[in-house]
């Protein structure tokens, strides 16, 4: 072997990588929705979480990526021990895909035309060609994940076929012969170089796509190739474990230690059924066989799969074996289980990540929902208990706001559709939104705790008016929180009249609390703790407004692009809904107020 076919073997490796990495991006890019909704339907069951992780590996092309994104649901509080666990069961098993598409190098056309269609060196160039319009041509972001899984496709299968013809020579060398030869009388070796190899490489999928390569040169036996690929199989633990004890609580690393756990029983396992099945001669047809492509796929899934099938019974044994090798601490910092959840592992996912934020979100707006309940009960009956309770909540929101807005900032870089885009830049508006609306709850308990400190209080009429316009508040922020967290846009559509309404409400409240002022009904100091209450309310119904219309131009760009032009048409009463509706909130909130 010449310089010249080194440098084309090696060229033939980074095709086939890279051809593998970009697939995999393609993959993830096109199924984002379909992975999100596999993985959110796991359940109990041992069996359909293998099958979870199975087809989410197939999906993703890489059972790291697969384990790293549970890890991440599993630090969300999505997916319990067991749950993650079974996925780790599957994720072996959906790795092997790659393999058994690399098998179609060995298919023997016999002069049939459907045959030759499927031979990678037909279906690669068809595949970049089809990769090529889409991408260049067509250009539309909904194409373009097939566009680059069909490139990737045509890399690999390019990079494969460079790679065989450059290492067919390595058959009439001594030398490679020679060192063939000591892994079939060293199967740890064997072993030892599959993991080394595949942590370097870091994908299982990789290096077995490497062996079936290099199974061209017809040096490879049965004996030799098994080992090898129990190897590729431990390698990919070695990531795991890295992955999996940086930055994540016990539960993660618990699922971490579970994957190497699981494919180390499996080695162990096999390697014993081998040797004894050897030496009884039960392999004796296959033991010297030479192997190609297919046979090396067909024994990683085999190998994967019998693992699985041996271990599922065991599952709730491999759980309480992670928890005696990764105990309990105390000391974990479960305080705010809503930050836990903003993992960066899931960035792998954008379309899951942004499910995770908005879970989260959506018990901040309840928290900040009960908050100003919380601080409206202040205003009649203050105690010290409830103020602790609004401040802690209040630490809450804000502690949470400042890492969702850091965290999505950081997810941007790596979502790529519109749609996603559209959720992410609602997420940091309501975020922001739901936070201030904490702060207003905390604005009014500091003027509860001011009318107690001061010996101050409203008079009857500036009760009950207060009193009225409480409901039409606490209305507009539970129709705002039950929106956001139903995805509801009809439901957000009667926010904006109720926001309209309770702008005019605050408007003649204060007029009508200045006359009070003039005529001495009222003290000047609870005259301004009143007026402050009511503008803490209705910036309150500001951002449920903000927060109703990045809701509803979520999927309109013509509100998305301009919705102060969307407001202002609105406010001119021209849309029939929204005049009825707005007719029917001042008649039940503005109108009775003439009334007291």
């Amino acid at each position: 072997m010449d310089i010249f076919t080194v440098i084309t073997m090696l060229g033939g490796l980074a095709m086939f990588l890279y051809g593998m990495e970009i697939m995999g991006d393609g993959l993830k890019s096109s199924s984002s929705k379909a992975l999100k909704s596999m993985l959110e339907k796991v359940t109990q069951s041992v069996i359909l979480g293998v099958v979870t992780g199975t087809l989410v590996t197939a999906v993703i092309q890489s059972s790291t990526a697969t384990i790293v994104l549970t890890v991440g649901l599993l630090s969300a509080g999505i997916l319990n021990l067991r749950q993650s666990i079974s996925i780790v069961m599957g994720a072996n098993i959906g790795t092997t895909i790659t393999a058994q598409l690399i098998r179609l190098m060995d298919i023997d056309s016999g002069g049939s035309m459907l045959l030759t269609f499927f031979k990678p060196d037909t279906l690669a160039p068809i595949a970049m060609i089809t990769a090529i319009i889409l991408l260049m041509f067509i250009k539309k972001k909904k194409t373009n994940g097939a566009g680059t899984m069909l490139m990737g496709f045509g890399l690999l299968f390019t990079g494969l076929m460079l790679m065989s013809d450059s290492v067919a020579p390595l058959a009439d060398s001594p030398a490679f012969v020679d060192v063939i030869q000591r892994f079939s009388d060293m199967p740890l070796l064997g072993i030892l170089t599959g993991l080394v190899t595949t942590f370097i490489i870091q994908s299982s999928s990789a290096m077995i796509g490497i062996v079936q390569a290099l199974s061209s040169t017809g040096a490879f036996t049965f004996n030799v190739v098994y080992p090898i690929i129990m190897g590729i199989n431990l390698g990919t633990c070695v990531t795991t474990a890295i992955v999996c004890s940086i930055g994540t609580n016990k539960d993660a690393k618990r699922t971490g230690f579970a994957h190497i756990a699981f494919n180390v029983i499996g080695t162990i396992l096999f390697m014993i059924a081998m040797t004894l099945f050897h030496r009884f001669g039960v392999l004796g047809g296959i033991w010297d066989k030479v192997v190609d492509s297919g046979d090396i796929a067909n024994f990683a899934t085999i190998f994967n799969l019998a693992t699985a099938i041996v271990l599922i019974p065991f599952a709730n044994q491999l759980v309480k074996l992670t928890t005696v090798v990764i105990k309990d601490n105390d000391d974990d910092p479960d305080e705010y289980p809503e930050i836990r959840s903003l993992d960066e592992k899931l960035f792998i996912s954008p379309p899951v990540a942004l499910h995770q934020v908005n879970v989260a979100t959506v018990q901040m707006a309840e928290l900040a929902r009960k908050n100003f309940r919380r601080s409206i009960m202040q205003l009649s009956e203050y105690t010290p208990e409830r103020a602790a309770k609004i401040a802690t909540a209040e630490d809450r929101l804000d502690g949470f706001t400042d890492a969702a807005e850091n965290y999505l900032i950081r997810l941007s870089n790596h979502i790529e559709s519109d749609e996603d885009t559209n959720d992410l830049n609602l997420l940091l508006q309501a975020v922001t939104d739901f936070e201030r609306i904490g702060d207003y709850a905390s604005r009014i308990d500091e003027l509860s705790q001011r009318l107690v400190q001061e010996g101050l209080s409203f008079s009857e009429t500036a009760r009950k008016e207060l009193a009225l316009m409480t409901d039409a508040l606490l209305e507009i922020i539970d129709t705002t929180v039950t929106a956001f967290s139903t995805e509801d846009e009809d439901m957000a559509k009667k926010i904006e009249p109720l926001e309209e309404v309770i702008d005019e409400m605050v408007a003649t409240l204060k007029d009508r609390h200045i006359i009070r002022l003039k005529n001495g009904s009222c003290t000047i100091s609870a005259g301004l703790v009143f007026i402050e209450t009511l503008t803490h309310m209705g910036r309150a119904a500001d951002q449920c407004s903000s927060i109703a219309v990045f809701l509803m131009g979520r999927r309109r760009a013509e509100i998305l692009s301009n919705h102060h032009a969307y407001l202002h048409e609105l406010h001119k009463g021209n849309d029939a809904d929204y005049a009825a509706e707005f007719a029917a909130k001042r008649e039940q909130y503005l109108s009775p107020i003439h009334n007291i």
